[in-house]
């Protein structure tokens, strides 16, 4: 087997690039290539329940601020850390220089990032929210709050590097899929069980086996 890339390759990916996934299969070019087309097609395929739990905690989460405040744009009734206000103004700055046309809370909601809601589950809102309000929004779940937090943010990691193109060939990617659903299951057990048929990740998951084959043809 060849110990250099394709030209095109190098060039394209940079030999820094490439490097971690070189090093994970003793060195071989064409194996670590393959792996990388590997770690991309399973990271397009994580990119759907990724995709359904980050918009069902924002939803859920929402609509149980909404409902304890009663009124839509509930950031502006509690103390949120320094963190959660600047991304709050971070989002109100992007959509009023986005073009020019008027926005609501929706549209902020929509603009604020997974990490700000994950957050919002931390330590630091135990007592202003947790206690008092969020934790009606996971009906389904008999943990802490700092077990809860933890998995997210787990995702929230996994999520950040799917969505950067970085590697995550090297995590257990089968405990990463049955958190994701277990914590989508925590705010809806028909979501869970309706989306988990979808996913291509087990198929994925058991063509990597092959990429030490000159057989082994990765597919997206």
């Amino acid at each position: 087997m060849s110990a250099e890339p394709p030209d095109w390759i190098r060039d394209l990916l940079s030999p820094p690039r490439l490097t971690p996934y070189l090093r994970a299969v003793g060195g071989s070019a064409e194996a670590g290539i393959r792996l990388y087309w590997w770690n991309s097609a399973v990271s397009a395929a994580f990119y759907g329940p990724l995709h359904c739990l980050e918009i069902g905690l924002r939803n859920t989460l929402h609509d149980t601020l909404r409902r304890h405040y009663a009124r839509p744009d509930w950031w502006t009734l509690t103390q949120l850390k320094p963190h959660g206000a600047r991304k709050v103004k971070e989002a109100y700055e992007k959509l009023a220089g986005s073009d020019g046309r008027q926005f609501g809370p929706d549209d902020v909601v929509a603009t604020l990032t997974f990490g700000f809601w994950v957050a919002l589950l931390s330590r630091g809102y135990d007592r202003t929210l947790w206690v008092p309000t969020l934790h009606r929004a996971f009906p389904h779940y008999r943990g802490s709050r700092r077990e809860l937090h933890d998995s997210l943010e787990a995702m929230l990691l996994l999520r950040n590097r799917v969505m950067h193109y970085e590697p995550i060939h090297h995590r257990d990617l089968a405990a990463d899929r049955a958190k994701i659903y277990r914590l989508l299951g925590y705010l809806s057990p028909e979501a869970a069980r309706e989306v988990e048929p979808l996913d291509r990740i087990p198929e994925i998951l058991s063509r990597r086996e092959g990429i030490h084959s000159n057989a082994y043809l990765p597919r997206f």
